[in-house]
């Protein structure tokens, strides 16, 4: 299957329009976005933006039903309350509210923190193998749509900290990633220039910007072939 990864948002709406476009093209057969939709630079008292980006999610979400959703620790963070980096409370009321729209519009099982399709996972963070074997049952370890049901019920308290699937940056340490010969991950969270794949990683997060608005990245989306696992970009 071909997939299209939308990587973060971070009140983007525009990224969502040009997915759009993208998929109507054919150049996918599915969307999985890895989330993070609220938060960016000195965006905090832009309420306006945070709606259009929540909109633009939801108009997304209605044409292309299929799409999985990864959730990002930002969105995480006004769902359970915990203030982090780019945390608006001005803005709080508003994604909450925002949110639970999406959410209605979505099947229950679209949004999630790890998606399975084939031999990849889909995620904000990354999985670490350590993570698997302190939270997840042992008896569970060879079982992989056991182990992502498993995470997918965690809450914040082994959610919220460094080595989740939400927070772990695997580009930045030197650990075992979960079946590294078997499984692919695909994941954003880290801002990086372009795409990189090392080991059984993929980093995708080339939307991001500095402080004063210039792009860290190229700007375009990961397309991927969950057979194959070959990769290419696109704007």
């Amino acid at each position: 299957m071909q997939v299209l990864v939308i990587p973060d948002i971070h009140l983007k709406p525009w990224m969502f329009k040009r997915a759009a476009e993208l998929m109507r093209q054919g150049t996918a057969d599915q969307a999985v976005c890895l989330m993070d939709m609220p938060d960016d630079w000195n965006q905090e008292f832009n309420i306006g933006l945070y709606e259009e980006t929540y909109d633009a999610a939801i108009q997304f979400a209605k044409d292309f039903p299929d799409t999985l959703w990864c959730y990002g620790n930002h969105d995480m963070s006004y769902l359970w309350y915990q203030l982090e980096s780019g945390y608006s409370v001005y803005a709080q009321d508003t994604v909450q509210k925002k949110f639970r729209e999406f959410k209605k519009t979505i099947r229950a099982d679209r949004s999630a923190f790890i998606h399975r399709i084939d031999n990849v996972l889909f995620m904000h963070g990354g999985l670490s193998d350590a993570f698997v074997k302190r939270y997840v049952p042992a008896r569970y370890y060879n079982d992989i749509d056991k182990v992502v049901e498993t995470i997918n019920g965690f809450d914040a308290a082994k959610m919220w900290q460094n080595s989740s699937p939400l927070w772990f940056r695997p580009q930045d340490a030197e650990e075992r990633m979960y079946k590294p010969k078997k499984m692919l991950q695909i994941v954003g969270h880290t801002p990086v220039s372009s795409f990189i794949k090392c080991g059984n990683v993929i980093s995708c997060d080339v939307f991001s910007t500095y402080r004063n608005g210039r792009p860290i990245g190229i700007q375009e989306f990961l397309v991927v072939d969950t057979a194959t696992w070959d990769f290419y970009g696109v704007k």
